[in-house]
């Protein structure tokens, strides 16, 4: 007589769930400590996790989870297991070099950067007999400490006062000095605001190459010139166009999944040459203070929202000018008319990207959770330590929110008025 298995439909529905409380734990008992992708179900089909990074959907577009369940589950796994079990990889004699520039924005690699690199260790990759090495170029002061987690192999830092602040002239006489020593096979910028989109397009220029702009896949093609082709977005946006994979190339955010089963060696490295001095033709005067009650909430860096959870909104509207941020809102604060509707942040609202995410007594319906699932940092403040804002969140602090908000601003004002009197007594 053979053995029957026996499987439990629930813990396959709460495997499917990603927003119930033992999601992390039954996806690990599936997975055998790992985040199950597919398992079989009671009718011998088998089951794919939809949610897993990586997953291809229906219509042949690759998912890329942001919403933070995954690398809470990854982490979940590891808790028994060294953070050095990651395989490391040393590349001593590449052959070609991919050199990638991100942008660094708030002086760490972002979601996008992240991204690029992973689109860097596709071409690198591809050949295992004859692999790539990816060159990450830095500018000035920074704050970033994974470079080895991110697939960087050699590290450029190049640091002086010509590269503070807006100074695009000397970024490009530096990078074609890269380009005469190293001579890299492909060059990987962002497309974005940051400075990224600007500096590829000054530099496809400087090298006399058609870059492609808006990238959002590659492929192996053995019929293209380069072995490679990319498909990028037209049209403002409404159609594709593949092409031969050129020599610049900027990507748009998504573009690869960014690297996380390896550690690299991100040896620091230096150009022979010195680097020529420019005279450039544009001064820097700083930064123009900007009133965060005009800036949107899809441009905002720095979102301080709040919900049903704020009950003192004078508070709320005192900590939101103190920290500077810009204000959002959740939907049942908006409807109880705490808000204007144009502050409501989620898929029913405005998705927003900030670098840094405050949610305010906000519990995290699904909706709220899709408009903030590119947001780099999310600070939750709340009361209930299991609701699915904490869940997500990078940092949770549990507490009544109205006097978390009140003990931070005293805080703030404390340290800026003891920075003001040091001043004064230099």
């Amino acid at each position: 007589m053979s053995e029957l298995v026996r499987r439990d439909p629930r813990k396959e529905w709460i495997a499917r769930n990603r927003l119930h409380p033992q999601h992390l734990e039954v996806l690990a008992e599936i997975g055998g400590n790992a985040v199950a992708t597919e398992w079989m179900g009671p009718n011998g089909l088998m089951r794919r996790n939809p949610h897993a990074v990586g997953f291809t959907g229906p219509n042949g577009i690759r998912r890329i989870d942001r919403s933070g369940a995954s690398h809470a589950a990854h982490t979940n796994a590891r808790s028994t297991q060294s953070q050095d079990s990651r395989r490391r990889v040393s590349i001593s004699e590449p052959a070609f070099t991919v050199a990638v520039v991100p942008d660094m924005a708030g002086g760490r690699l972002s979601g996008h950067d992240r991204d690029l690199l992973g689109l860097a260790r596709q071409l690198c990759d591809a050949d295992p007999e004859q692999p790539g090495a990816v060159l990450a170029i830095v500018y000035g002061e920074h704050k970033e400490t994974t470079f080895d987690e991110a697939g960087i192999d050699r590290l450029l830092h190049l640091e002086g006062e010509q590269f503070d602040g807006y100074t695009p002239e000397n970024r490009i006489a530096a990078l074609q000095g890269v380009d005469r020593e190293i001579a890299p096979r492909y060059w990987l910028l962002p497309d974005s605001t940051q400075g990224g989109g600007e500096l590829g397009r000054r530099l496809s220029v400087r090298l006399g190459e058609r870059a492609a702009t808006q990238v959002w896949q590659i492929e192996a093609d053995s019929d293209a010139e380069t072995g490679w082709r990319c498909t990028t977005r037209g049209a403002a946006g409404t159609t594709d166009v593949v092409r031969a994979l050129p020599r610049v190339v900027l990507a748009l955010a998504e573009c690869a999944d960014p690297v996380s089963e390896t550690r690299h060696a991100a040896e620091p490295i230096e150009l022979s040459q010195p680097l020529p001095n420019v005279l450039g033709r544009i001064e820097d005067i700083g930064e123009v203070a900007v009133d965060p009650a005009s800036v949107s909430l899809a441009e905002a860096e720095f979102i301080l929202s709040a919900g049903n959870g704020v009950k003192d909104w004078d508070n709320y509207h005192h900590a939101a000018d103190i920290l500077g941020a810009t204000k959002g809102a959740s939907r049942v604060a908006v409807d109880d008319g705490h808000m204007p509707r144009d502050r409501q942040v989620g898929a029913t609202g405005t998705w927003v990207s900030a670098r840094v995410y405050v949610a305010v007594g906000i519990s995290g319906a699904i909706q709220h959770l899709q408009g903030i699932q590119t947001c780099e940092k999310v600070v939750a403040i709340n009361l209930d330590e299991g609701c699915d804002m904490v869940k997500r969140a990078d940092l949770a602090v549990i507490g009544d929110a109205n006097a978390i908000l009140a003990a931070l601003v005293d805080r703030v004002e404390q340290y800026r008025a003891e920075q003001e009197g040091n001043r004064d007594a230099a």
